[in-house]
């Protein structure tokens, strides 16, 4: 009878454990969800200029256009006396492209290599001639726009509540050129 006591109280204090062991790893798992998951959807911190410290940014005298973040990419369009200029960098490895671009009438287009970058304010489409290699949808755009017209006031900056993860590598230090 004795041995049967023993198993038992072995056999539910492993459950017991299990149990316990399942539910902080659940209540750890939801904290760093919380915690991390926000804070990567949270937008870079930007300017009338575009984003800081980033590649994605119109160093003077140019102005920026448009510039937007989607969940892979950062760009800017940057304007100088009257050119255009796309400013972009892949987030996953820092890589930069900075080429001549132009308006048309739903947004803006660069070239480089064969490879067409197409910025609206719905997203960024990368393709080769008619074929379509990626569309990034934009999860984060602001317009130079956006504020113009009679009576209209400069834009709201919104200061994010959640906070920012440190910029990678690739974008640390940017001087904005």
């Amino acid at each position: 009878m004795t041995d049967k006591i023993v198993l038992w109280w072995r056999a539910m204090s492993t459950r017991r454990l299990a149990a316990l062991r399942l539910t902080a790893t659940a209540a750890a798992f939801t904290a760093l969800a919380a915690v991390g998951w926000g804070s990567a959807t949270a937008a870079p911190t930007a300017d009338s200029h575009g984003y800081v410290d980033s590649t994605a940014r119109c160093a003077s005298p140019s102005e920026a256009v448009v510039f937007g973040s989607t969940e892979t990419s950062r760009v800017a369009i940057c304007e100088s006396d009257g050119a255009y200029e796309y400013r972009g960098v892949r987030l996953r490895d820092g890589a930069k492209l900075i080429i001549p671009a132009s308006e048309s009438s739903d947004g803006y287009t660069a070239e480089n290599d064969g490879i067409t970058y197409f910025v609206t304010e719905d997203s960024l489409v990368v393709s080769a001639g008619t074929r379509v290699i990626r569309e990034e949808p934009m999860i984060d755009f602001h317009s130079s726009q956006q504020a113009e017209g009679p009576g209209a006031s400069p834009p709201e900056t919104s200061t994010p509540t959640t906070p920012l993860p440190p910029p990678l590598p690739a974008e640390e230090g940017g001087s904005g050129n």
